[in-house]
């Protein structure tokens, strides 16, 4: 097992990291969150137009083809620059439960869109404050039919398609609903990070199509594959912000020395770096296991996404009080990235969840 990326890995990191600081600063990040627009629309052509978002769809579907390995390269840099497009959404949620659940025919007519950039997919999973599970989900469908609300969805607001987990008869599936179509009604919700929009959805008779296979097992396989590419945009954030507070002692003086040179930050530092270095680490295993198939997948997703919340949290945090005063300013980038942490420590389920679903998944390991 080779925890490191091959030497075609690191150029696309370099290259996506050099043209991410040149087309999208803080100011760009800054533009969403006090603008009208809730996605950067220019920012989402470019990254069509470098494969990007295509990047593990296969080439006989539209997509590049490159492989999972290199679209966890690229979450990474865009979770350092703190990208405002519906990225997650679209790419680590639809198109991969595209690729696992879609008949031949869906993913032919589907994913071509995805790659290009011209559709834009989300997930609707919760109803509400309370955890999602196979037994609570109110949301149904007959006869092709889905009623029912979804809340909060990300990108709900500006997505064209959702995929729906809804009861079906006595079991749940996941259904693909067109949002432009009859029988949806959106409303935008306000959240901490208006960078990554959340919506209200509610449908009422909205056609609905069925993804193959039991809906609750392919969602938990779904979340267990985007918690591993989110967990490198954690990664790639908690980075940002330790180099950020690194920078910032370095420069700022007080009693004629750097305060970089005083303990307290100094062990602040360190225990940012010990963070980011577990996540990351549990991040390489996940994309191990995402890239072969491994039947190690649920557990090493779950590993990366804890440890990655945890970190991203922890940094976060940290950036904030390494900057003293001035970090808590509207004027600092430091509640960027406060913002991002908070939000995507919630995007696919609490961090409790996941802790419940690590022990589940070790428990189940080991009694085989």
């Amino acid at each position: 097992m080779n925890f490191e990326f091959d030497d075609d890995q690191r150029m696309l990191r370099d290259q996506a990291r050099r043209f991410l600081l040149d087309k999208c600063p803080a100011d760009v990040v800054r533009q969403t969150l006090e603008g009208e627009q809730p996605f950067d629309q220019d920012l989402w052509r470019q990254f069509a137009e470098m494969g990007w978002l295509g990047a593990a769809i296969p080439e006989e579907y539209g997509g590049s083809g490159m492989g999972h390995l290199e679209l966890c390269v690229l979450a990474e840099e865009l979770g350092r620059s703190l990208a405002p497009t519906p990225f997650a959404s679209s790419i680590y949620l639809g198109s991969e439960a595209l690729m696992v659940a879609g008949t031949e025919e869906q993913k032919q007519s589907y994913l071509p869109d995805i790659a290009t950039g011209e559709a834009i997919w989300c997930l609707a999973l919760s109803e509400g404050a309370r955890p999602a599970t196979a037994t609570n989900t109110t949301a149904t469908v007959s006869d092709g039919k889905l009623n029912g609300e979804k809340v909060p969805v990300a990108d709900g607001d500006i997505a064209h398609k959702a995929i729906v987990i809804a009861k079906d008869g006595s079991g749940t599936g996941l259904f693909i609903v067109d949002l432009t179509g009859t029988g949806v009604e959106r409303s935008a919700v306000e959240t901490l990070d208006p960078t990554r929009s959340q919506a209200k959805l509610s449908f009422t008779n909205a056609p609905a199509e069925r993804l193959g296979g039991d809906g609750w097992p392919l969602l938990e396989d779904i979340q267990d594959r985007a918690a591993v590419l989110l967990a490198f945009e954690q990664v790639g954030g908690a980075q940002a912000c330790l180099e950020m507070a690194k920078d910032y002692a370095m420069g700022r003086y007080a009693f004629g020395r750097p305060i970089a040179g005083y303990q307290a930050i100094k062990h602040r530092l360190a225990d940012m770096y010990v963070q980011i270095e577990l996540a990351r680490s549990n991040a390489y295993f996940g994309a191990w296991a995402l890239s072969t198939d491994a039947a190690e997948l649920p557990v090493a997703a779950a590993t990366a996404r804890i440890s990655a919340v945890e970190a991203f949290n922890y940094a976060s945090k940290e950036n904030i009080q390494v900057h003293g005063g001035m970090g808590f300013t509207w004027e600092f980038n430091c509640h960027l990235y406060y913002r991002r942490a908070r939000q995507t420590a919630l995007v696919l389920g609490s961090l409790r969840r996941w802790k419940d679903r690590l022990i589940n998944a070790l428990s189940q390991r080991n009694a085989a």
